[in-house]
């Protein structure tokens, strides 16, 4: 198949619409890949350019003070009827464009496409990192394969990743951590109950000190962190007339920034605190991702809450953000969209989002 034309210098709504057009669900990228690639090296000037597998990367050494990193993924979710794209103008919501990315995140990628196009001398030297696999396991993430295996490409003053946040800057992540609450009893017919031990009964107080869990909440650079620890899955039985010997209630934890994933761990083992020091339950972490301190009093950070007229908020869900935190890079998620219609049949952008965060970048990266 040949490669599409992409025109970067185009209203980045249109860009975005030529995106959208280009399926590229995960693992299957090579196509808008190459089209970036050649967009790039054809309409940008001053840009190193490396080609990574499905990874595209460009940065320029104009010897400026700061680097800004603009990092957005090619992929999306599996296509749900809704590619290729279309506008819609209506009374409710005005001028929207609809198709598979146009939130989550070929929006914000078209943003900063379009924008490594037309600054002509911004006020920082920039990295742009369009990366693969970003909707699926997180072994597969192509920001963590270019962590590992080129790290220099990550070096920067502040990191900005393009996902859906209505235009708002979210700062910043919450960690999350899933624990597994087993317990262990003895079976027996369940006509003879007095026989057996009820594997299942002992996660009773669990599921009681959850109901009346208060979460924390915590104001870190002006945003608030809500915590959540909730059951997410539970599971027991042999058959219906059998006791249980066996069974399991999975929580996750949605901590914030100012913990790690061990202390988060030490938080829910306090919790639980009575049935796992009394043997009645064990507790086995399952799985774990640190969070993001939102890092704003960061000169480059604080720059762009500036641009942003100080529009910002804290980030409830995990993103790629960690992974630039944990380099000691401060991070911001800011791209058109909202975040709740990422992934639907029905995923729309308002165009005017796209122009909005348009602007609010160039005057940030134009200084």
């Amino acid at each position: 198949m040949s490669v599409p034309d992409l025109n970067l210098r185009a209203d980045p709504a249109e860009l975005t619409a030529a995106l959208v057009d280009m399926p590229s669900v995960s693992h299957d990228e090579s196509l808008i890949a190459d089209a970036v690639e050649a967009a790039l090296r054809a309409q940008t000037r001053g840009f190193e350019i490396s080609r990574f597998g499905n990874r595209v990367l460009a940065r320029t050494t104009r010897g400026k003070a700061s680097r800004v990193i603009l990092a957005g993924h090619l992929d999306t979710v599996p296509i749900a009827g809704n590619v290729p794209s279309h506008r819609t103008v209506t009374d409710d919501e005005g001028d929207v464009l609809h198709g598979c990315g146009t939130v989550d995140m070929k929006s914000g990628l078209a943003v900063f496409l379009h924008l490594a196009a037309t600054l002509d001398d911004p006020a920082h030297d920039l990295t742009l990192i369009c990366y693969d696999c970003e909707e699926i396991a997180a072994k597969y993430n192509g920001l963590g394969v270019i962590e590992r295996e080129k790290p220099e490409w990550l070096a920067g003053d502040v990191a900005i990743l393009g996902e859906p946040t209505g235009g708002l800057i979210e700062a910043g992540c919450q960690g999350t951590l899933r624990v597994r609450l087993s317990a262990n009893g003895t079976r027996a017919h369940s006509a003879r109950a007095w026989m057996g031990d009820n594997a299942v009964h002992k996660l009773g107080r669990a599921l009681a000190t959850l109901h009346g869990y208060t979460p924390r909440r915590v104001d870190i650079d002006g945003c608030e962190y809500r915590e959540g620890l909730s059951a997410v899955a539970v599971g027991g039985g042999v058959a219906g007339n059998v006791v249980p010997d066996e069974a399991y209630l999975d929580v996750n934890f949605r901590f914030a920034p100012d913990r790690s994933p061990e202390q988060a761990f030490e938080h829910v083992r306090e919790v639980f605190a009575a049935d796992l020091d009394g043997g009645v339950l064990t507790a086995e972490v399952t799985d774990s991702a640190p969070g993001a301190l939102p890092g704003l009093a960061n000169p480059a950070a604080a720059a762009l809450v500036e641009a942003a007229q100080g529009r910002f908020r804290a980030k409830y869900g995990w993103t790629d953000v960690a992974r630039f935190a944990a380099l000691g890079v401060p991070a911001v998620n800011l791209g058109p969209g909202d975040p709740s219609l990422a992934h639907r049949a029905d995923e729309r952008v308002p165009v005017a989002q796209i122009h909005e965060v348009t602007g609010l970048l160039r005057r940030y990266l134009a200084g």
